[in-house]
């Protein structure tokens, strides 16, 4: 009989939306997605693997947190289209620090599980604050600076990354280091905050960090150049 991941038409679907549940209770922790290569580690490890869109890489779950997801089934649907796995969850599931990622009231907007784990320390001051960025899109502008950001637009977004970069290197022509590195926060939260805006992770950056090691500045310029 065929394998149901030979089923799967990967070049229709490319990405295989997964909704994960608790072994234990049924409860639905989250909704993900996995290409051919992170379902094919996932079956081999029984952690549970995914493929980030913000991150664009295959990331384990849990591998900053330590929140993994260990997988007792995998079910396929009928149209060999979306995936059921059910998990015993390590920790929590969401990046909020809650158990579910289903914590808000569509049409009420009520908040109904409190944060369980503060996950500041494990996913690090950049990726938090990114995580509150994309968290605050949704709330009151009048009441939250980063939501009334966002809501005035690219324009303002960008003007505010330019004028922080300016006061940075007025910081930084003053030898004033006490303003540079306030000038620099600032700037570090607005260039996410346009990030943010473009659903793109700061993992990214980190990656493309990471590939230009071992390259000399000069030959990634010419790189690009090309």
């Amino acid at each position: 009989m065929q394998k149901a991941i030979d089923r799967i038409d990967w070049e229709k679907c490319e990405l295989l939306p997964v909704i994960v549940q608790d072994v234990e209770n049924n409860e639905v922790l989250m909704m993900a997605y996995m290409d051919k290569e992170a379902l094919e580690l996932s079956l081999s490890t029984k952690i549970a693997h995914y493929f980030s869109r913000s991150k664009q890489r295959i990331w384990k779950k849990g591998e900053s947190s330590g929140h993994i997801q260990k997988i007792h089934s995998f079910n396929i649907d009928c149209d060999n289209d979306t995936l059921l796995i059910k998990v015993t969850q390590e920790g929590v599931a969401c990046h909020t620090g809650r158990r579910t990622c289903f914590f808000t009231e569509l049409e009420s907007g009520d908040v109904k599980n409190e944060v369980e784990v503060e996950l500041e320390n494990a996913y690090g001051v950049i990726d938090t604050l990114y995580h509150t960025i994309q968290e605050r899109k949704n709330a009151d502008p009048s009441t939250s600076w980063t939501a009334k950001l966002l809501s005035k637009g690219e324009n303002t977004i960008l003007k505010k990354v330019v004028e922080e970069a300016g006061e940075y290197c007025f910081a930084h022509k003053d030898n004033d280091e006490k303003e540079m590195v306030y000038e620099a926060a600032d700037l570090t939260y607005h260039m996410l905050v346009a990030l943010a805006s473009k659903n793109i992770s700061p993992d990214r950056i980190k990656q493309e960090l990471a590939s230009r090691f071992g390259m000399s500045g000069i030959a990634e310029k010419n790189s690009r150049d090309k």
